[in-house]
């Protein structure tokens, strides 16, 4: 079955109808692009994430418009009304406080919305925490994990990590700074304290760090201080073992973190079996 996608050259913007995505600053003002200003400047209304932070880019950029607050409290309510807007041709800016919107928030349930109402989304490129903190990081970019914010509920969050401490590929890790200290003392247990790992602050504000360069490092470079800023960590991927035999006592090791972190010994065993490409049974004797 063939799929239809029309590469036509696009009309002036913004279009009637049309959902556009647009990408802010993540700190510094400026790094906003001239094709988001036109934007929100001239869709018919900006949806956004807090109020009272897009008027700090519409105060800067001298741009008057209508602001509604699309939220994850409030998200759930106004998703119809925004799509019932679309429909009467209305264009939307979507922006987030997180630079892209979609990632992490609440715009991601309205773009899917949007899709299947058959409404054309549109996304204006911007700044990525995510994006920006791994290029800067210095660790292997071709290939990486995403993970957002880990899941507060242990027995979700310690499969996670497990996943982490296990992984070859850089993971991405977003979390608050009251819960940094919490998060790295959960990688010490799950990765080792030598896990090559930077922590970086405030990116592209004035106050911009990159901290690092091994978990014990990191925990003790945060350890009297009063975390402030958004925060986002860059863990470097396991090294891939030279000898690729099944070492049991790691075997072992992994199939109790994972009943410990509430995995039933079946479910351990399926999952483990599964990753290293062997018989869920010779796990599941480890015990």
């Amino acid at each position: 079955m063939q799929n239809n996608f029309s590469l036509s050259h696009r009309k002036e913007e913004p279009e009637k109808g049309i959902l556009y995505l647009v990408g802010t600053p993540i700190g510094n003002l400026d790094d906003i692009s001239s094709r988001a200003i036109n934007i929100l400047a001239n869709v018919s209304l900006i949806a956004c994430e807090d109020t009272r932070q897009t008027k700090k880019i519409m105060n800067k950029f001298n741009i008057s418009n209508n602001l509604i607050s699309f939220n994850k409290e409030n998200c759930l309510n106004k998703i119809s009304k925004l799509i019932g807007e679309l429909k009467t041709g209305k264009s939307i800016a979507l922006v987030s406080d997180a630079g892209m919107p979609g990632i992490c928030d609440p715009g991601e349930n309205l773009v899917s919305e949007v899709k299947l109402e058959g409404i054309d989304v549109i996304c204006i490129p911007g700044a990525c925490a995510a994006i920006t903190a791994l290029v800067s990081s210095g660790m292997p970019s071709s290939k990486f994990i995403f993970e957002g914010f880990l899941p507060k509920k242990n027995i979700d969050r310690e499969k996670i990590l497990f996943e982490i401490s296990k992984n070859e590929k850089t993971t991405i890790v977003y979390e608050s700074p009251h819960r940094l200290k919490k998060l790295l003392l959960d990688l010490l247990e799950f990765c080792g304290g030598e896990r090559e790992i930077m922590v970086a602050r405030e990116l592209t504000k004035k106050f911009e760090e990159h901290v690092g360069n091994n978990i014990n490092n990191a925990i003790m470079y945060f350890k009297d201080k009063e975390v402030k800023g958004e925060i986002t960590l860059i863990i470097k991927g396991r090294k891939k073992e030279k000898n690729q035999e099944l070492n049991k006592a790691d075997l072992k090791r992994d199939l109790k973190e994972l009943i410990k972190a509430g995995l039933s010994l079946s479910a351990a065993s399926k999952y483990l079996a599964k990753k290293n490409g062997i018989k869920k049974s010779i796990i599941y004797n480890l015990n």
